[in-house]
C-alpha cells in the first residue's frame, strides 16, 4: 500500500503504458467490488469535442454561488494532477489521492488476474473521482467530464440527471470515427433513457444522429440556436457580454471573463442545465446566481492572458476547431498587433490543417517539442509549415524566453498546441514570469 502522495502517482501514472482501453466492463467490475458507489451521487455528465472544461467550470460557479457543495472531474489538469478530482474549484488533497489510491490499488491487482485486464490510469482516476465524492466527501452535485468520446468511456458508467454535448469536431478519429456523423454517434453515447440533453452541436448531419438517440432513449432535447439563444454578443476589454434566451425567458447583460463566441456558447449551455436542474430535479438556482457565478468563472490554459506589458497569452487550442476560434479571436482583438506564436502538439492529431490555419495568422512561428510520449518532434512541425517566417526550438523554455524578453510594443507572444504542453508552460511560467 503507498505511504506518500509520490507512490500513489507513481503507480497510477504507471498505469500510461496500458493505452486506452475503451469499454466499460473493467469500470463495472470495480464499482460492484466497492459496492456501486455511482448510485449514491447526482451528477451532470458533460461530452464533447471542445469546451467540455469550460462548459463544467461554468456550471460548476453557478452552483456553488447557489450554495451547494459541487465536485468536478476533468481532464488533463494544467498545474497540478489533483486538480482532476476537485470540490468547488479546490484540487483534493495528497492526503486524499493516497487514500484513494490505497483502495482502487487492491482492486486493480485482482483485475489484472482476469480475462478483462488490469486498469488503464483514465479508469483508476474515474473509479477514485466516483469512490471520493460518494464515500470521502459527499457533493449535492457531481460534473463529470468525458475523457475520450463518450459510449466506451470510463465515465459512461454513470446515469445523470442530464447530459451535455458542447460541440462536434474532427478529433480523435483513430479511436472516434472519420466523419461527424461517427463521431457523433460516439458521442451521443452518453444520453441516458429519461434524461435531458442539452447541446450546442452545429453540423446537421451530426445534429440528426444526436438528436434521434435522444429520441430513442425518451430523452428531451435542447439545442443551441434552436430551443435557446445567444444574443446581442459583443466583445469587451475583459471578456464577453450577451443576452441568453429560452422561450419567455431572458437574461441580459451576462459578463463572462473567458475570451470568444465558442465561451458564450458554453456558458449558454450551462445556463440551460442550471435552470433544468432548477426547474426538474429540486436545486434552487435564482439568475442573479447564475449571473455572479459566470462573471467569477476561469478556467486555466483557455486565451489566459498571463501577462499584460509585454503581451503574453496561453491556449490550450490542441484540435483544428480549438485553432479556429484562437485565430479568430487573435485577428478580432489584435489584428493590429504583430503576432508571434509558440506551437507544440501531440504526433497522432491532424496537424497540417491546424498549422495551416496558424501561418495565416501569425506574423512569425517557432515551432517546439516538450516531454511527453506521444508530444511531436519540433522538426515535423517546422516541416508542415509553409510560413516564411518561421524557425525551430527543441527546447521550449529556451524559445519563450528568447522571445518573451525580445517582445517589441507592437507584438504579443502566444503560446498554444496540447493542453499537455500547456500545463508544463503553466509551471514554468509561474517560475520565472508570472
Amino acid at each position: 500500500m503507498f505511504q506518500t502522495y509520490e507512490e500513489a502517482l507513481h503507480w497510477i501514472h504507471s498505469r500510461l503504458r496500458v493505452g486506452i482501453k475503451p469499454g466499460l466492463m473493467r469500470m463495472e467490475w470495480m464499482l460492484e467490488k466497492l459496492n456501486h458507489p455511482e448510485r449514491k451521487i447526482k451528477y451532470v455528465h458533460i461530452g464533447g469535442t471542445n469546451g467540455k472544461g469550460s462548459t463544467v467550470t461554468y456550471l460548476r460557479n453557478i452552483m456553488e454561488h447557489a450554495g451547494y457543495e459541487t465536485g468536478t472531474f476533468t481532464s488533463p489538469y494544467i498545474e497540478q494532477f489533483n486538480e482532476r478530482i476537485s470540490l468547488n474549484g479546490f484540487p483534493i488533497t495528497d492526503e486524499e489521492i493516497v487514500q484513494l489510491a490505497n483502495v482502487i490499488y487492491p482492486l486493480s491487482i485482482k483485475l489484472e488476474d482476469t480475462e478483462l485486464g488490469g486498469p488503464s490510469e483514465f479508469e483508476i482516476i474515474t473509479a477514485m473521482a466516483i469512490y471520493y465524492f460518494a464515500e470521502m466527501h459527499p457533493v449535492d452535485l457531481a460534473i463529470f467530464e468525458v475523457g475520450l468520446g463518450g459510449r466506451f468511456d470510463s465515465t459512461n458508467v454513470i446515469h445523470p440527471l442530464l447530459s451535455i454535448i458542447t460541440n462536434i469536431g474532427l478529433d480523435h478519429t483513430q479511436f472516434l470515427g472519420n466523419s461527424y456523423e461517427e463521431i457523433a454517434f460516439e458521442k451521443a453515447g452518453i444520453i441516458k433513457k429519461d434524461t435531458c440533453l442539452i447541446s450546442a452541436v452545429k453540423q446537421p448531419e451530426a445534429k440528426e444522429v444526436i438528436v434521434n438517440r435522444a429520441k430513442e432513449m425518451n430523452a428531451g432535447v435542447y439545442l443551441l440556436y434552436e430551443d435557446f439563444f445567444v444574443k446581442n454578443h459583443h466583445s469587451i476589454e475583459t471578456g464577453e457580454v450577451f443576452t441568453w434566451q429560452h422561450e419567455e425567458q431572458e437574461l441580459q447583460n451576462i459578463t463572462i471573463s473567458m475570451f470568444g463566441q465558442h465561451q458564450t456558447e458554453n456558458a449558454a449551455l450551462a445556463i440551460m442545465a442550471a435552470k433544468q436542474l432548477d426547474k426538474e430535479h429540486g436545486f434552487q438556482i435564482s439568475d442573479s446566481q447564475i449571473l455572479t457565478g459566470l462573471k467569477d468563472a476561469y478556467w486555466p490554459g483557455r486565451f489566459e492572458i498571463v501577462s499584460h506589458n509585454p503581451l503574453l497569452i496561453l491556449d490550450g487550442a490542441h484540435n483544428e476547431e480549438g485553432i479556429t476560434a484562437l485565430t479568430a479571436e487573435l485577428t478580432k482583438r489584435y489584428g493590429d498587433k504583430r503576432i508571434k506564436l509558440i506551437f507544440s502538439a501531440l504526433s497522432d492529431k491532424k496537424l497540417d490543417k491546424m498549422i495551416e490555419k496558424l501561418d495565416k495568422t501569425a506574423d512569425e512561428m517557432t515551432f517546439v517539442s516538450f516531454d511527453y510520449p506521444r508530444a511531436s518532434m519540433a522538426e515535423a512541425l517546422y516541416n508542415l509549415s509553409r510560413s516564411s517566417q518561421r524557425k525551430v526550438q527543441e527546447d521550449w523554455q529556451k524559445a519563450i524566453m528568447a522571445e518573451y524578453t525580445t517582445l517589441k510594443e507592437n507584438e504579443i507572444l502566444v503560446v498554444t498546441g496540447s493542453l499537455y504542453f500547456i500545463s508544463q508552460v503553466k509551471v514554468f511560467l509561474k517560475d520565472t514570469i508570472i
